[in-house]
């Protein structure tokens, strides 16, 4: 992933952000919907040589024990080594003979490590020769894990993806859901040339099967899982169905039937099964996660459509072979609304499945977002379900209707971009007739509006939360519109579709007010963990904390968000408190200790006394500071000097006052008769010049020096 795996830990008034540099430029992002055995989470990203994947939290690796001497003397020899010249029985020698195949068995710690964040655990790096631009994942199937169907025992050991690359080579990929150990990472059979770990040559126990068939690169991908049907035997070998969109001709879907099956891996490139020549070409593409022959297309500017493979909108063929028909069809067609004034409709930028398949989430390029109840699912919904329609032979189904919506805040620019082009071509461009002013202003605001919001980018993620006791798992959701000033969650779909309902049948609602769970949690302060990259798309993980950790009173979320940078991936944990707290009480721990705990080291290290003595504060004043106050022994050293022998003894408490104001006073009362008077001796007096030589007279000889400082 890069050269160090810890990341550069920001701080902001919300949130707390997790930055990873890395040393590629990241295409696609998509978060794997199983952990791994030892408890990590898995996200894998395309870059410009291939995919990556990372195990992120879970157990650590135990340390790698030290081989003993006899081992690691490879080339040398020891002093009673015996050297045998002549044999008849000369084996080869131990280089000649074939190399075991290395079977790796990582071992983990007991526990999980608490920290302040899940740490790196491993990551691998499957070279493909070529760029990878889309990523695919599973989507999430109910109990996966009860061993009922072939797939499900699968899914328990082995990663399955599907990557598309720039070359129009789509691959499905499968590798082992355990992370690999350091000892495998460090073979010696590795460094024997650059294509020894290349992907497909099974040194990480991979396998890799091409598809054919596209002759321009994929703008949307999909995998899902083909269960088998109640006639069919439960040990059939697991299949993989593949979606892939592209702009060829004037848009195609071409759908793939994979085997899983490692032993029956094709010898040959897999043609597609399905493909559907459409009049616009698609954007989005993905699998619904309970019906997985439903797949939900979005096309920008038209609409967004449902498509079943598994239904043949033409007579069945009693020659066709293949477990699919050659064609299947268009369920239903969901509208979004038009762009006012226009009369062409809003972009969409991505839809996805909600509700475990059940409802459709859309967000649309003006920041508009909405939900189509498909199946009925809304608590307050009394309409029949769309979904009854649904049914073989049956076409043309539509639905227009929001049953919730709104806007994400800040959007409103986008919205206003049509109304301040119509002004500025009203008084450049201004017909003289009425009727014609009016055709050329809505051309002109359809086409400027149209234009803008075509180049608006976004997109939506859901993820399915851990199961809380037996109710049913709940779904996060999160959205991001134009950049990373735009990027929202919701924490729970279902908490956050009732209350809506409940507040739009009573008036206005401000949809980023109210409790954490029925609310959008809109991220700020993402660009201090972007570091200047732009926001190139959004992901979801579940939070590795402990259940009860991270409650609705301190602002924390059931899932962290992992934001896609150019060259940067950034995950953001949501709350001032909780977990972000305990990361700057890390922080700080580790800036009071020179070594990590447990290390020793050779160094002589030098502490400071604990007992140090406090600064002292050295007067030479006799003179408090701060105060014009004098000691009782100057007052009457003062009195004495000017010869007032009968003047009272002073108080404890010293006169205020400047001190040579009392000779002043007397100096002025005298005559001004300078002829009788010795002015020399007075000045003498005043300054106190002349009491400073006797007493300096006297003290002759005493071999001490005697040093005066004035008052202050």
């Amino acid at each position: 992933m890069t050269s160090s795996t810890s990341p550069r830990i920001r701080r902001t008034g919300q949130n707390t952000q997790f930055t990873y540099n890395l040393s590629r430029r990241v295409n696609d992002v998509q978060t794997y919907p199983i952990q791994s055995p030892q408890g990590a989470t898995i996200f894998v990203y395309g870059h410009e040589n291939g995919v990556t994947i990372v195990w992120r939290g879970g157990r650590r690796f135990k340390p790698q024990q030290s081989k003993p001497d006899t081992e690691k003397k490879q080339n040398g020899s020891s002093d009673d080594a015996v050297m045998l010249i002549d044999s008849d029985d000369e084996q080869l020698p131990a280089k000649a003979q074939p190399a075991q195949k290395f079977v790796d068995e990582p071992q983990f710690e007991e526990e999980v490590e608490e920290g302040p964040y899940p740490e790196i655990v491993q990551t691998l790096d499957l070279t493909l020769g070529t760029a990878v631009l889309h990523v695919a994942v599973m989507p999430v199937i109910p109990n996966i894990h009860d061993g009922k169907f072939a797939a499900g025992s699968l899914l328990s050991q082995k990663i399955v993806l599907a990557v598309s690359c720039v070359t129009s080579d789509v691959y499905v990929i499968t590798v082992p859901l355990t992370p690999p150990s350091p000892e495998s990472k460090a073979r010696e059979e590795l460094r024997s040339g650059l294509l020894a770990g290349q992907a497909g040559s099974g040194a990480w126990g991979e396998s890799i099967i091409l598809l054919s068939g596209q002759r321009k690169y994929s703008d949307g991908l999909a995998i899902s899982l083909v269960t088998p049907k109640a006639s069919e035997p439960k040990s059939k070998s697991p299949r993989a169905v593949v979606a892939a969109c592209s702009k060829q001709a004037s848009g195609s879907l071409m759908l793939w039937d994979v085997p899983l099956d490692i032993n029956a891996k094709p010898d040959r490139p897999i043609e597609p099964f399905q493909t559907e020549y459409l009049p616009q070409p698609l954007s989005r593409i993905s699998f619904n996660p309970v019906h997985s022959s439903q797949l939900l297309t979005v096309s920008s500017r038209h609409a967004v459509r449902v498509y079943d493979y598994a239904v043949s909108s033409l007579p069945p063929d009693p020659e066709a072979i293949g477990p699919f028909p050659s064609q299947g069809s268009w369920l239903l067609s969901l509208y979004q609304p038009f762009a006012r004034p226009t009369a062409s409709r809003k972009p969409v930028l991505d839809a996805a499945w909600i509700s475990h398949g059940r409802a459709v989430f859309a967000l649309l390029a003006d920041g508009m977002w909405g939900v189509w109840d498909v199946d009925g699912v809304s608590p307050s919904s009394s309409a029949a379900a769309i979904a009854s329609k649904l049914k073989s032979g049956v076409t043309g189904a539509a639905l227009t209707n929001f049953s919730i919506s709104g806007y994400v805040e800040g959007t409103g620019s986008l919205r206003s971009a049509g109304t301040q082009q119509k002004e500025n071509h009203n008084r450049e461009f201004a017909p003289m007739t009425p009727h014609t002013r009016r055709q050329a202003t809505a051309s002109l605001s359809s086409a400027t509006t149209l234009d803008r919001l075509s180049t608006v980018r976004g997109g939506l993620k859901v993820i399915v939360l851990p199961p809380n006791g037996k109710a049913l798992q709940d779904e996060s959701l999160v959205l991001w519109v134009g950049g990373s000033e735009h990027v929202c969650v919701i924490p729970t779909v279902s908490r956050f579709w009732d209350s809506q309902l409940r507040k739009g049948a009573g008036g206005g609602v401000n949809l980023f007010s109210g409790a954490q769970p029925t609310r959008i949690v809109k991220l700020v302060d993402l660009s201090t963990g972007l570091l200047g990259d732009r926001c190139c798309g959004v992901n979801l993980l579940v939070a590795s904390s402990k259940p009860g950790s991270q409650t609705e009173n301190d602002g924390g979320l059931p899932v962290d968000v992992l934001v896609q940078g150019e060259s940067r991936l950034v995950i953001v944990r949501h709350g001032e408190d909780g977990q972000g707290k305990k990361i700057g009480n890390f922080v700080d721990g580790r800036r009071r200790r020179l070594f990590s705990k447990g290390d020793k080291t050779d160094a002589i290290i030098v502490h400071g006394k604990t007992d140090r003595a406090k600064g002292l504060s050295l007067n030479l004043s006799t003179v408090k500071f701060g105060t014009l106050r004098r000691t009782s022994y100057q007052s009457e050293q003062d009195d004495a000097i000017g010869g007032r022998e009968d003047a009272p003894q002073p108080s404890s408490r010293s006169r205020v006052g400047f001190d040579f104001m009392n000779s002043m006073n007397a100096a002025a009362d005298m005559s001004t008769d300078l002829t009788a008077r010795d002015v020399e001796a007075e000045m003498l007096d005043i300054m106190e010049i002349d009491q400073a030589l006797d007493n300096m007279e006297d003290s002759r000889g005493s071999g001490r020096k005697k040093v005066f400082f004035e008052e202050d």
